[in-house]
């Protein structure tokens, strides 16, 4: 376990993109989490292949098993973040037990996501093979994301594991949909901490962090959380850049939320600083997911 801290304090553990056609039409004036589920249209998911040496499992096979298991306490935890019905109430513990039969089924994956099931959403993330996700399922997942757990961690962390990473947090960083710009600015996040600095666009991250230090007090909570994060990151993974971030996180100070304690927003020059107590920056992350 990497003795770094998450990307942010409240992980759920403790393109180009193809361009939608027409994004204000698709968007409308409706926040993400008011957005109707629109159930992902797969014909590939009944033709999937066995895979050899592992007993093929199924999407519903995994909802009856994992369905025993969940709490109220659990659930709840999922509704207050975000999540909507339909959620089980699963915890990721239990829920990383299906791993060993299942990791790396890619379409188990998109048929698990499909659902809507914010827990098996989740699950989902855990599931699939990175490299076979393209730029329409990350955008189908984003848009399709349960609650904030899924949209603002798991999305994220599947994308930036991805070879489209890049291109995929760019995109969404330039959304005026909430929870898909800050899905954009987590990706990104995300890329730094498991990317070798020498395959990072130093100058490109750069001008991110100018950005952040303009704008971050001007935009929604959530964007506000994952700009935050981002200044972290630069300042706890990216070596060269590790000054830069501290003098932005020490421009920008504390950030206010409204309404007031809607969001818990870590304080960034702390969170550098004890990363650099421990003399640990730049020790990268072997995956960015939690």
């Amino acid at each position: 376990m990497s003795d770094l801290p998450p990307l942010d304090r409240i992980c759920p553990r403790k393109l180009q993109a193809e361009p939608l056609d027409d994004p204000a039409a698709e968007l409308g004036r409706l926040s993400h989490y008011d957005r109707p589920y629109t159930t992902l249209k797969r014909e590939r998911l009944s033709k999937r292949p066995s895979r050899p040496g592992r007993t093929q499992v199924t999407a519903n096979e995994i909802i009856a098993e994992l369905t025993p298991l969940a709490t109220e306490r659990s659930k709840k935890s999922w509704m207050s973040n975000g999540a909507r019905e339909p959620c089980i109430g699963v915890k990721v513990e239990d829920m990383k037990k299906i791993l060993k039969r299942a990791k790396g089924d890619y379409p188990l994956a998109l048929e698990l996501y499909s659902t809507g099931i914010a827990d098996m959403q989740y699950l989902a993330g855990y599931i699939t093979d990175e490299a076979k996700m393209t730029p329409k399922d990350l955008q189908e997942w984003i848009e399709a994301a349960n609650g904030q757990w899924v949209a603002e961690f798991m999305v994220p962390w599947v994308a930036a594991e991805t070879p489209h990473g890049r291109e995929i947090a760019l995109n969404w960083i330039e959304s005026s949909d909430e929870t898909i710009c800050t899905a954009g600015w987590q990706t990104y996040s995300s890329l730094t901490a498991i990317k070798p600095d020498a395959d990072l666009d130093l100058g490109e991250i750069e001008r991110l962090l100018e950005r952040v230090a303009l704008s971050i007090h001007q935009r929604p909570n959530r964007v506000k959380l994952a700009m935050n994060s981002f200044v972290i990151a630069i300042g706890c993974y990216v070596v060269p850049l590790h000054a830069l971030a501290v003098e932005v996180a020490d421009g920008i100070g504390k950030i206010a939320v409204e309404p007031k304690g809607a969001c818990n927003i870590p304080f960034a020059p702390d969170q550098i600083k004890q990363v650099t107590a421990r003399r640990a920056i730049g020790k990268k992350r072997k995956t960015a997911k939690c």
